[in-house]
């Protein structure tokens, strides 16, 4: 187990002494481990370089008082993200000049925060299903999860204490399940997309990686101007999505879901109700029409380069731009509708019975022992489809002694008040 504990606290406070020794601490830690886990898509950071940008920092922030909210944080950035400075290669072997152009105001809002682009992490093959290589630090011979593995396993691994990565259907909360640290895939649209290289315009949801919730919230209290934070929650009332969606992860997960919140109901300073909430009874048509839509769209944005490069893509992103352009536009228009109906509905259930949130397991169960694939993303996509705000909170180890995660998932543009709710249970987790 290569896994390492590493939180934006560190590089938050001190002189620029202390923070080239907490720097020294990663490059060791990275010299050490980068070969095994494969963390960065292209070629490890450049120490002097980083170092470099750590004396500018402090030169132009000489004071505690004017430093910007991520001062010196350092952060990894998945490989699909226009960074400058970089050259991005999104897992392919397509030539990376194809990728240039303006950076992603994700990243651009990092940097204005403080933070230290410290390299551009693996990902799976423009985001979809041909895994990188990464391995997971909490047991080398098992898939870290994707598609965005080498944030997740980067966090993880204690490279960086915070990483970009994107979700289109499960790439954001399953690999932080399997790695066991805390992912967070907001509202659709609240981080901008702009300067990405799209999977699915409809679906695609910039999303974050730390080790706690608490660390999630700072973050985004430093880079979205509007994002205000809340006070936790007196009473919690969370709802089981009982029946087909649920069924989807298997005795074995689910038993393990309810043991894991018997638990948490039993802390009386909690003040939760665990209550059933039966939806998703058409989730294997749900999962049909997401699905189609986005290789719809990722057919539609590979158009001219799949037409030139086609020798060049893998056969699992080949075969979907292959099914999308059989798709074509009316799975896009049905999906954009389905969006907005699932959305209507979820939060018509969470009205109903007054709940907080839904709360379900962040993946059908522990990483699967491979690297040729990332692992079923089943669970994660309805919150996806619907664009609802979801978290992964590390609950524990599985049988084989990996990490299981705990998802909640909540109203629409109500990301604070979740963060709020998942601080609260991680404290009990």
């Amino acid at each position: 187990m290569l896994s390492h504990s590493v939180h934006l606290k560190h590089f938050l406070a001190g002189d620029e002494a202390r923070t080239r020794d907490r720097y020294a601490v990663l490059f060791e830690r990275i010299d050490k481990s980068e070969k095994t886990l494969r963390i960065f898509e292209d070629m490890p950071p450049n120490r002097d370089r980083i170092l470099g940008k750590v004396h500018e920092l402090f030169r132009r922030y000489p004071k505690n008082s004017d430093r910007p909210p991520l001062f010196c944080v350092p952060v990894g950035v998945k490989g699909i993200f226009r960074t400058e400075g970089e050259r991005i290669r999104a897992g392919s072997l397509l030539p990376p000049d194809l990728f240039e152009g303006a950076e992603a105001r994700t990243v651009t809002a990092l940097r204005e925060a403080g933070a230290i682009i410290l390299g551009i992490t693996a990902t799976t093959e423009f985001a979809f299903a041909e895994p990188g290589g990464t391995c997971n630090p909490r047991n080398t011979a098992h898939t870290p999860g994707g598609s965005s593995s080498g944030s997740a396993a980067g966090v993880a691994a204690g490279f960086f204490p915070l990483a970009l990565g994107t979700q289109t259907i499960g790439s954001v909360i399953r690999p932080a399940s399997y790695c066991g640290v805390t992912g967070f895939k907001p509202s659709h649209g609240l981080l901008p997309t702009d300067g990405l290289l799209y999977f699915s315009r409809s679906a695609d949801h910039v999303g974050l990686f730390c080790a706690t919730p608490g660390e999630i919230e700072d973050c985004l209290k430093g880079i979205v101007q509007s994002f205000k934070c809340c006070p936790p929650p007196k009473k919690i009332r969370l709802g089981v999505p009982l029946g087909p969606y649920l069924e989807q992860a298997g005795r074995r997960t689910i038993a393990g879901l309810h043991r894991v919140l018997e638990r948490l109901a039993a802390q009386a300073e909690l003040c939760l109700d665990i209550v059933d909430a039966p939806c998703l009874k058409n989730i294997a048509e749900i999962n049909r029409i997401h699905r189609e839509l986005i290789a719809s769209e990722f057919a539609a944005e590979h158009r001219l380069w799949f037409e030139r490069y086609r020798p060049l893509y893998r056969p699992r992103t080949a075969e979907c731009i292959r099914m999308g352009q059989q798709y074509g536009q009316e799975a896009i228009r049905k999906g954009r509708e389905s969006q907005i109906r699932l959305r209507r509905n979820l939060e018509e259930c969470l009205s109903a019975g007054r709940l907080d949130a839904f709360v379900c397991p962040s993946a059908v169960g522990e990483a699967d022992k491979t690297l040729d694939s990332t692992g079923d993303p089943v669970m994660n996509l309805p919150w996806t489809h619907a664009g609802l705000p979801a978290v992964s909170l590390p609950c524990g180890v599985g049988e084989g002694g990996l990490p299981l995660g705990m998802q909640l998932a909540g109203f629409f543009g109500a990301d604070a008040s979740l963060l709020a709710l998942a601080k609260r249970l991680h404290e009990f987790l």
